[in-house]
This record gives C-alpha cells, structure tokens and sequence, in this order.
C-alpha cells in the first residue's frame, strides 16, 4: 500500500523499495540494502543516487565506509511540492514546445505505418485512433454507405464519433449513398449524395491530415490504418475530383 502510494507521487517501484527499508534502520550499506531488498547491487547503487537528488536519502560516513539513511517522511511533502513546480513549470513551456514538435511530424516521402484492424471491435479500435490525435481543426474527408454504417454501427457509437469531430472543430466532407434517405447540409458538414447503384459503396473511408482510415463493410469487416502524408494528399485530391464532379452534376 504505501510503496503503491510512493510510486504514484512519482518514485519508481524500486526506489519505494529501498526508503521504505531505510526508514526501518539508522543507516545502512550498499551490500545491506541489496540482501534486504532481493535488489543487486549494482541497481542499488542507481537507485540510491537518484533518491540521493530527490532529497529523500543521505550519506553517512561508518569508518571508512559510505551507508545511507533516509530522510524524514516530511521530505515527502518538499518532494512533491518541487514536483508540483516543475510539472507546472513544464506545462507552460509545452506551450512553446508543442509547435516545435509538430513540426518534425511526419513529412512527404516518409514510409507510410500501416496497422490493421479485423472484427467489429476492431473497426471501432480504427475509430478510436482515428479520432485520437491531438490535432484539431482542418477538413476530414469521408466516403461511405450510409445504409451499411447503419446496419454496422449503434446511433450511440455514430453520435460519438460527431461529438468527438465537433469537440475538435473538424469540418466535415462527405460523399456517400444512402437508399433509405438523404443527409441535410449543416453548418459543420457538406455532403453530397451519389447513386447507390451506379456507384455501389463498400467500403468507410475517411481521410485527416496524413492518416487514412479504411474499412469494408461487408460480411468480413477489416479496417486499415495507414499514416502517410503522400497517400492522404491523394486520397484528398480523388476526394476534390468525384465532389467536384458530382455538385457541378
């Protein structure tokens, strides 16, 4: 319970291990703490170091030997009051950070990460990463059976996934068939409607910034993830050629 607890304001599992140990001596060895612990020694000696700067142990000179002791309980507090000041400290520099990463994202001519999901669970794992990056903003592409999304997928779980869209203020654009119905224009998505039979569709398809989202919807539902800023771009300009060719139709 209490190494849980340590672990949780920041210490590793092995550093909860040995100054909960040191509290239960004066001082002890190296060689000491290694038997008490089941730790070895070399890792003993790591750890000791790092609780050495987290200001939770100190040396002791025995004779000629080095022994450690722990600090106070109290120090806990300091600890987890520096703790504090650092992640605070780090919360308001990601601020500068976050575009600096951004920009060594994924690039053209990079090679493309390709996951593949099976199942239904699956389909919705697809979903879920889909709609799990930080990005927000910008246009999302979608092609799709409204029919067959219909049959695959609850209300519930669709109207996640458009809150989820909203939340991050992603404007969408569709192209689909739907033989029960059609879909109205709204303020946060375009589509456009094409003809089922003429044009079956079989597949869910969705495009964002450099991530491709496929999925059949057939009887063997698969979902492939692939994350390539060349293979989105296109998928994005065969999505401008059949939407624009449909609305000037």
């Amino acid at each position: 319970m209490l190494e849980k607890y340590l672990q949780e304001i920041g210490l590793t599992d092995k550093e909860a291990s040995i100054y909960l140990a040191l509290l239960q001596v004066d001082n002890a060895s190296v060689a000491s703490m290694a038997q008490k612990t089941k730790i070895k020694r070399p890792t003993v000696y790591v750890v000791l170091e790092s609780l050495l700067k987290k200001g939770l142990v100190s040396q002791v000179q025995i004779g000629k030997k080095t022994h450690y002791q722990a600090e106070p309980p109290e120090r806990l507090e300091t600890y987890v009051e520096r703790r504090k000041i650092m992640l605070d400290e780090q919360s308001r520099r990601l601020k500068d950070i976050i575009p600096q990463i951004k920009s060594i994202q994924r690039e053209t001519g990079e090679r493309p990460i390709v996951k593949y999901f099976e199942g239904r669970e699956g389909a919705v794992s697809a979903l879920e990463e889909f709609f799990g990056t930080d990005e927000k903003g910008g246009d999302a592409y979608f092609f799709y059976s409204r029919d067959l999304l219909d049959e695959i997928f609850t209300k519930d779980e669709k109207d996640r996934y458009v809150k989820i869209r909203l939340q991050k203020n992603i404007h969408s654009k569709s192209i689909y068939t739907y033989k029960s119905g059609s879909l109205e224009n709204v303020d946060n998505a375009d589509r456009i409607k094409i003809d089922a039979d003429k044009y079956p569709v079989t597949c869910d398809i969705a495009i964002y910034k450099d991530k491709v989202r496929i999925t059949t919807l057939g009887d063997k539902i698969v979902s492939i993830s692939i994350r390539s800023k060349d293979i989105a771009d296109t998928f994005v300009s065969l999505f401008k050629l059949v939407h624009d060719k449909s609305k000037g139709a």
